[in-house]
């Protein structure tokens, strides 16, 4: 794996929905590293590639409340623990579960294996309500997907808050994850 600035030279072969996150990216001038790898199955795979990038990319995980009715992406440290009662409580929806590949298509325009707050730029509806973890915000620099699992970005976090999340108009709220057992 090699480290990149931007966007790949030639896009032959490279999905719609990666290449539109260049151009969103381009467009907004926000600059980004870049590697590209085989999709990472295991936790080996991915600290590899956080190696590369020199940042542990974010743990995004797509959730929904029980009737499906509301949806979130959560951004959390990729080295922490998800548990469903301490998010649940701070943003007041009972019975959160993974939402289904189908509403993650339809929403973000991504793939499972590929979950990434760059799919925001799909939720033209605004029905991806964004929740990040404190720590994440305090990074300076985060690492995610380009909305397909074989590339991986490292950009600094303040210019997808500052720039990105205005650009889709998108808010988020900061929730306290402890991930401890």
């Amino acid at each position: 794996m090699d480290l990149f600035n931007g966007r790949p030279k030639d896009t032959d072969g490279r999905l719609p929905r990666e290449v539109r996150t260049y151009d969103f990216l381009d467009d907004l001038g926000i600059e980004y590293q870049r590697t590209d790898h085989e999709r990472a199955d295991n936790m080996e795979a991915c600290n590899e590639i956080d190696a590369i990038l020199g940042v542990i990319i974010c743990k995004n995980l797509f959730l929904c409340n029980r009737q499906k009715t509301d949806f979130y992406l959560l951004m959390m440290p990729g080295d922490k623990k998800f548990k469903t009662k301490e998010l649940s409580s701070q943003i007041n929806s009972a019975r959160l579960s993974f939402a289904d590949a189908e509403d993650m298509l339809r929403y973000l325009d991504i793939e499972p294996g590929a979950v990434s707050i760059m799919g925001l730029m799909n939720d033209k509806d605004h029905r991806v309500r964004l929740l990040i973890d404190e720590d994440v915000l305090k990074g300076e620099y985060l690492g995610c997907h380009p909305c397909v699992c074989t590339s991986s970005l490292k950009m600094k976090t303040g210019d997808v808050i500052d720039r990105f999340l205005p650009a889709t108009g998108h808010n988020y709220q900061t929730v306290h994850l402890v991930g401890e057992d």
